[in-house]
């Protein structure tokens, strides 16, 4: 009968030792300076402690790794041999030691970022990307445009780090949102209008567009924003005639410039040089203003997204004081 099992398996008895990292920094001190007590001073601790570490490591690995000098220590051929793969190990840990700090801090990783159609026209959000890539350009950065709703779902289901939001966020259970400024709205009128009286009016008060057919961004897909406007033009004394909603402010846009209706959107969309399409400053609607938050997961925020965070609170600030 074979008696293969009854033979002990040499790899269980040349297991590799566990090695203490501090031993083999000792190691190539004293390689390096081939002298006990030079790598004792360079490392801060006496040289009989050093000694026993040394030894300590070579009784561990079961070689001899310096020959004894009278006058310092010399490498063996197992000691030269482990001086080569110890400065390689610790330099790969020292790299990945750093790298894990930077991922911590910011400065390396994956952020996904998601803003509305309207946010992402904001220069506060041109803002916080441009300081957020300059001090962390390494990190490598997703971007998603979509509905507040859409992207609340992506911050839940984790697909998102971020979302920069126009609407307030009615179930924001599991989230925080931060308020990073508010903004005026205006109207946006077609260039032929009478009110717009040949581009010699500047402003207008909002009861004055009582009579006029709105387009209006779908409520599903702005509710804060809608809501907003049709609470305004009621202070205002009216209810709106809403006679066509469009997906995005940018198609209430082009539905201005072709004469369909009027619209009121946010004042950064104004940037916006759409052909045809006249913008007035709005009157008598002290209420009739634009927020735009910050929603990311409550005590689940990497990193990155800390980082971005702390760019845009610092932003936001600095609008605040002016």
């Amino acid at each position: 009968m074979s008696n293969i099992c009854q033979t002990p398996y040499p790899y269980y008895y040349d297991m590799p030792p566990s090695i203490d990292l501090r031993l083999l920094r000792y190691f190539i001190a004293v390689a390096e300076e081939g002298h006990l007590t030079k790598a004792a001073e360079r490392i801060g601790i006496q040289q009989p402690p050093l000694s026993q570490q040394i030894r300590v490591l070579e009784r561990e690995l079961g070689v001899t790794l310096f020959n004894r000098l009278p006058r310092g220590m010399e490498l063996t051929d197992s000691g030269a041999a482990l001086l080569i793969d110890a400065r390689a190990l610790l330099a790969q840990l020292d790299t990945t030691v750093a790298s894990v700090r930077r991922i911590a801090q910011g400065k390396m990783g994956r952020i996904a970022v998601g803003f509305t159609e309207s946010a992402s026209l904001h220069p506060f959000v041109h803002s916080v990307i441009r300081a957020f890539r300059a001090d962390a350009p390494d990190v490598a950065m997703t971007v998603e445009e979509s509905n507040t709703n859409e992207l609340i779902e992506a911050l839940r289901g984790k697909r998102l780090d971020l979302a920069f939001v126009r609407s307030p966020v009615g179930d924001s259970g599991g989230l925080t949102i931060e308020t990073m400024l508010e903004e005026d709205m205006v109207a946006a009128l077609p260039i032929d209008h009478p009110l717009v009286d040949g581009g010699k009016r500047k402003s207008i008060a909002l009861h004055a567009l009582a009579e006029e057919s709105f387009i209006m961004t779908r409520r599903p897909n702005g509710p804060g924003l809608y809501d907003t406007i049709i609470a305004a033009c009621h202070a205002a004394g009216f209810s709106p005639q809403v006679i066509q909603e469009a997906r995005k402010n940018l198609s209430t846009l082009s539905l201005v410039a072709a004469g369909v209706g009027v619209t009121v959107i946010p004042a950064s969309m104004t940037r916006v040089n759409a052909e045809g399409v006249v913008y007035l400053k709005l009157t008598g609607a002290p209420d009739l203003k634009a927020p735009l938050h910050l929603a990311y997961r409550t005590g689940s925020i990497s990193g990155a997204a800390r980082l971005m965070r702390e760019e845009a609170l610092k932003l936001s600030a600095g609008r605040k004081r002016r």
